[in-house]
């Protein structure tokens, strides 16, 4: 279990870093069944800041590794992240990712079964809206 916990789970024989990791493979799994989309991949990693040298001092490059690469049936496509808590180092990639990669579209979701898709899954700020709202009602 990692500090955030969230548990590594194995499907098919691929380690994901969470379970909702995991049902989202699944799921994209069904939709590449169903027809729904092309395909997808795996982790695909961008470089958001390439490293380098000052002072004599190296500075490694900052990565934003995501979890999918969605190939739809009308020749777009849709990277995707998994989220169940997002932290501030996160969101810094995320925005570096949508300042250096303009053109591609980048989803952030989260696993909610109450709100969330026939797979479970809703947009992660659209959910953070749902429960901020919802933490209002309830004051």
């Amino acid at each position: 279990m990692s500090k955030y916990l969230s548990h590594k789970t194995v499907v098919d024989g691929i380690t994901f870093d969470s379970k909702d990791e995991a049902k989202y493979y699944e799921a994209l799994k069904i939709r590449r069944y169903r027809g729904e989309i092309q395909g997808f991949e795996l982790q695909p990693k961008f470089t958001l800041i390439q490293g380098f040298k000052k002072d004599n001092k190296t500075y490694r490059a900052i990565t934003y590794t995501l979890d999918f690469l969605i190939y739809h049936n009308d020749d777009s496509e849709e990277y995707v992240d998994v989220k169940g808590i997002t932290t501030q180092q996160g969101e810094l990639r995320i925005k570096l990712f949508h300042y250096f990669y303009r053109d591609l579209k980048l989803s952030v979701v989260a696993r909610n079964l109450k709100y969330g898709d026939e797979y479970g899954f809703i947009d992660f700020y659209e959910l953070k809206k749902i429960r901020n709202k919802n933490r209002k009602k309830a004051e």
